[in-house]
């Protein structure tokens, strides 16, 4: 079975600012919540970015010693987590963490995961989530990788999520 498509905004192969350590970050293209004052307003319309070539993306990452991880920024990366969740599982395997950012808080992508099960499975395969809209009135520069005050920094491993290993809803 192939791959769903991956429509990507760009790639900036080392980046500092985009989460902890040296991070390859991946900007998906589309977001539904188009935010006022957005830093990266080009990732909006879903027609736009081009195709990504998944295989270059993790030759790429696996080359580079120096990178600790990857980041997935938008655009919206949740739009898409069906063509995201292939992608973070060879990222895993290469043993590299990873970090979302996401205009949706973690309840409502769980909320989202009880009909469109790739959310709770790009969840479970998250190492930091970075969650919420951008608020204009609450930005703050001196946030650690977030733009307004109410972006939560939630670090999804230490939390008790409602999905086991394979990102399937757990059974009682």
């Amino acid at each position: 079975m192939a791959c769903k498509p991956l429509r990507l905004s760009g790639l900036t192969p080392e980046s500092i600012v985009d989460g902890p350590g040296l991070r390859y970050v991946i900007f998906t293209q589309g977001c539904p919540h188009r935010c006022p004052g957005c830093q990266n307003p080009q990732t909006h319309p879903f027609e736009g970015g081009f195709e990504a070539d998944i295989d270059q993306i993790v030759q790429e990452v696996a080359e580079d010693p120096l990178l600790q991880g990857v980041t997935f920024s938008g655009g919206e990366p949740f739009a898409q987590p069906e063509a995201l969740c292939p992608l973070a599982e060879r990222l895993r395997a290469l043993g590299k963490d990873l970090m979302v950012y996401s205009g949706y808080t973690l309840e409502q992508l769980l909320e989202l995961a009880k009909t469109r099960p790739a959310v709770g499975r790009l969840l479970s395969l998250c190492d930091i989530l970075v969650d919420g809209p951008y608020l204009e009135e609450q930005r703050d520069l001196d946030l650690l990788f977030r733009g307004s005050a109410n972006q939560r920094m939630i670090y999804l491993k230490e939390i008790d999520l409602p999905w086991n290993d394979d990102g399937k809803e757990a059974t009682p």
